[in-house]
């Protein structure tokens, strides 16, 4: 299952995550590169023809890899409506096995002052994390391992054939006859794979990933007041894009796209909250930095609230049958434990308003 925080967050108790599986596979990063490309198969080289004992987890080399221009947002000082008042009217919870009620978390709706500030117009991406792990040596999401992105270009540019269309096949997923391709022909199908990984969101991480990623920017994760005004605006917005749901905006998933559901960051031209932020409603959710409590004035009891979970705003992609409007509405808000890793949970960073002859520092 790839959409994990919807699909277990809203139909099980606890509105938990389910956990990536941990179980690493290494064999193909292992050949990635150990030996002379002109290596002849069966020489006993082991990054030709490598027997289990030999195979070890390559780490990532450190190439030259840039994280892309810091781009955000100026969001001005201000007040707005954060939460709401909605019920479930349409017995939603009975209808698709919630076993909690939808909307009471975001109760009551209360005003909010926030500070100016500034926060990132993209979802961070795959490209600006690798830069991150190989400058700060953080492990990798478990996924980069499992699909061999983590592997750089220069590791496959030196990889035998014959290794080559292994790591194609069984890690990229080429769906293609390996077997009737050159490498110049397997090598820039592979680039053009990771090329396109690296626009998009980053996901796999956990908070405290998150939050190191954002002070090595030399910035911080959005408060959750600052994440829901910066989709909703000041008039509060039900979706950041406006106030009627529209799948096709978010790639829901109900018009039946056969696409990838996790889109290149910025993909989803309609998604703009009212400041030109993307991607709030749709592509990934997004960890924010605020532990998960009640908001003041609320009656709600969840066993959840206190120190224990941090919240994720902003709706996942691909959801089919259950990508419900619910789940795209710039109110709406989902936890988890900080450790926790989903293959739909990345983030963005945001920061205090910049002085007017200052920029951020990365």
């Amino acid at each position: 299952m790839t959409f994990i925080l919807q699909r277990c967050a809203e139909r099980q108790s606890g509105e938990r995550f389910c956990r990536v599986v941990t179980l690493i596979v290494v064999l193909a990063l292992a050949a990635c590169g150990r030996g002379p490309e002109d290596a002849p198969a069966g020489s006993g080289d082991p990054g030709v023809s490598a027997t289990p004992a030999d195979l070890r987890p390559t780490p990532i080399d450190p190439d030259p890899i840039v994280p892309g221009p810091i781009d955000q947002v100026a969001i001005p000082a201000g007040d707005f409506t954060m939460g709401s008042d909605r019920e479930d009217t349409e017995g939603l919870q009975q209808r698709y096995g919630f076993t909690r009620p939808l909307y009471l978390n975001e109760h009551p709706p209360h005003r909010v002052h926030v500070n100016a500030f500034r926060i990132d117009r993209y979802e961070v991406a795959n490209a600006d994390y690798k830069a991150f792990v190989i400058a700060t040596h953080r492990p990798e999401p478990v996924e980069w391992v499992q699909n061999a992105y983590n592997v750089v270009d220069q590791k496959l540019a030196t990889a035998h054939v014959v290794n080559l269309r292994w790591i194609a096949s069984d890690y990229f997923k080429l769906d293609r006859d390996t077997t009737r391709m050159d490498k110049r022909e397997l090598l820039d199908e592979l680039l053009k794979i990771q090329r396109h990984r690296d626009t998009l969101p980053v996901t796999g991480v956990n908070w405290y990933d998150a939050e190191a990623y954002c002070r090595w920017r030399g910035l911080r994760l959005p408060s959750e007041a600052e994440w829901e005004m910066a989709a909703r605006g000041t008039e509060g917005r039900e979706f950041p894009w406006g106030n009627d749901w529209r799948p096709e905006v978010a790639k829901a998933g109900e018009e039946g796209e056969d696409d990838e559901a996790v889109q290149p960051r910025g993909a989803l031209a309609l998604d703009v909250s009212p400041y030109g932020v993307r991607d709030m409603g749709g592509n990934v959710s997004e960890w924010v930095t605020d532990w998960y409590q009640r908001y003041p004035g609320s009656t709600v009891e969840d066993k959840d609230f206190g120190e224990r979970h941090r919240v994720v705003r902003g709706g996942g992609a691909g959801l089919g049958h259950y990508a419900l409007s619910q789940f795209f509405r710039a109110a709406r808000r989902a936890h988890a434990p900080p450790e926790t890793v989903s293959t739909d949970v990345g983030f963005r960073c945001a920061g205090d308003a910049v002085p007017a002859s200052g920029a951020a520092a990365r």
